[in-house]
């Protein structure tokens, strides 16, 4: 069973930053796509951001567009998300997942549905 582990989250006051971390238990990242998605109370998961296994090509997406900066360390087996300028609006659990593999590692896509192991999430809380 893949598992993928969220950390990072807290909480920040607007306009602070926060960088998320997510890593894999017993297997490698390296040939996987990673999405970061997040999901506030009472709203649908939606996708933040997505690197590709390279680490080549990413895409962010949504309201975080142009506040997020996503990167992957191969050698730590880590992909992060770094978060600016957060807002209240920005308050969710924060959830980072492989893109299935028929996508070979492009990140094709930030459907929900495009993406199969998921972490538990990391809450991250934007308030003063």
């Amino acid at each position: 069973q893949l598992q993928l582990v969220e950390s990072g989250g807290g909480l920040v006051q607007p306009g602070g930053s926060l960088r998320l971390s997510c890593t894999a238990s017993g297997f490698a990242l390296d040939n996987y796509a990673i999405g970061w998605f997040r999901q506030a109370p009472g709203k649908e998961r939606e996708g933040v951001s997505c690197i590709s296994s390279s680490g080549d090509f990413s895409m962010d997406s949504g309201s975080m567009k142009g506040r997020v900066t996503i990167s992957r360390d191969h050698a730590k087996n880590e992909v992060y998300l770094q978060m600016d300028n957060l807002t209240p609006e920005d308050t969710a659990v924060y959830y980072c997942a492989t893109e299935r593999p028929h996508h070979m590692g492009l990140c094709e896509d930030l459907l929900r549905e495009e993406f199969d192991y998921w972490g538990q999430g990391t809450q991250v809380t934007v308030s003063s």
